[in-house]
Order: C-alpha cells, then structure tokens, then sequence
C-alpha cells in the first residue's frame, strides 16, 4: 500500500500531471455548458472531486510522512557517526517537551558560547557541557 501511494504521490506532484488535470477541468466545463448545466453533473462533479481532494489529502501526508523519517534516520546516522556528537539527540523527536526545552537550551547556550569564544580556539563537546552526557567517543572509549 505504501508503495502504490508513493507512486500516486509521485506522478501527481508533476506538472505534467497538474496541467493534464486543469486541462480535463476546463473540457468538463465547456462539455457542461454545452449540455446546458444538468444538475446531475453538478452533483457527480462535485462527488468526485470532494473523494479525489480527500484521498490526495492521505496520500501528500503519507508521503511527507515518509520523508521525515527517512530524513530523521539519515540525520541520526550522522549523529552516531560523529565522534564529537551528543548520543542523546538520536531519536530526541521522541522525548517530553521539557527534555526537548532542556536541550535546546543547552543548544542555545553552546552556540553562544562559541561566538563569544576567540578565533581558532577549541569548541566545547558535550561532556565539557554536562560530565553525565554521553557521547559517541565515550561509548567507544568504554
């Protein structure tokens, strides 16, 4: 299921697609006043697009879906593999709000700290911001 809406999402994102669409739009709407407005196209028009603008409304958040995870665990791998990175932000999308205010504090605080520092000199790891955090580096080292 996953793959067929992909594939929805993937040709229905080409502008290929949108102008196919708006074309078939405008022929609906000339064929409609030829036939002098019938009311049941009205309401068969309206049924397919109310249906057609729910399913798109799935398949756009299906698909938005998926790329932030695989976003996310992209930026997790980079994360791990940096040996001067904080372990604890892996998967910290799933932490409370208080542990995500904490460290963006602690992101705010460091990012301060290294422009008020001089030119050249040594960046603090997250061990020197709290000795309980563990790092990659640490991990590795016990």
């Amino acid at each position: 299921m996953s793959r067929a809406l992909l594939a929805v999402g993937d040709v229905t994102s080409k502008s290929g697609f949108s102008t196919g669409v708006a074309a078939a739009v405008a022929c609906f709407a000339v064929a409609l006043a030829a036939a002098g407005f019938p009311a049941s196209w009205h309401a068969s028009f309206g049924t397919v697009a109310s249906g057609t603008t729910v399913v798109m409304v799935f398949v756009i958040q299906h698909t938005r879906s998926r790329q932030h995870v695989a976003t996310q665990l992209k930026l997790d791998e980079l994360i791990r593999a940096s040996p001067r990175s904080d372990d604890l932000l892996v998967h910290i999308e799933t932490a409370d709000d208080d542990e995500l205010r904490t460290r963006e504090e602690d992101q705010i605080a460091l990012h301060t700290a290294l422009r008020t520092d001089e030119p050249g000199g040594e960046s603090p790891t997250p061990s020197d911001r709290d000795p309980t955090a563990t790092t990659s580096a640490g991990a590795a080292d016990a």
